[in-house]
């Protein structure tokens, strides 16, 4: 299963990022071809060491490479990326990955 893990840092105004996310930036991403599930983080980002830089936390979950590829090439992809200017103001890192079981 091909991952997309998206770590939003802390906006300047969480309550107006919290509000676009679900109301907006969700209902966009859910649109995007090949996505079989779409999770976040419930409360606070901690780490071990206390308190963290995130506020949010994602995973965009495709049955493969390319289906996440293609999903994101898509106009609902390309729309979904294109609305983090509108809401992820503290930034936004994205990662990607492959996963197998162990």
């Amino acid at each position: 299963m091909a991952k997309i893990v998206v770590l939003y840092k802390k906006p300047s105004d969480a309550e107006v990022f919290n509000k676009h996310y679900s109301s907006v930036h969700v209902p966009l991403a859910k649109k995007i071809p090949g996505l079989k599930k779409h999770d976040i983080s419930a409360g606070v980002v901690g780490t071990p060491a206390g308190s963290s830089g995130i506020h949010l936390v994602a995973t965009l979950y495709f049955d493969s490479l390319d289906a996440r590829k293609a999903g994101l090439a898509s106009p609902q992809g390309q729309a979904a990326a294109a609305d983090l200017a509108n809401f992820a103001d503290g930034g936004a890192d994205f990662y990607f990955f492959d996963t197998k079981d162990v």
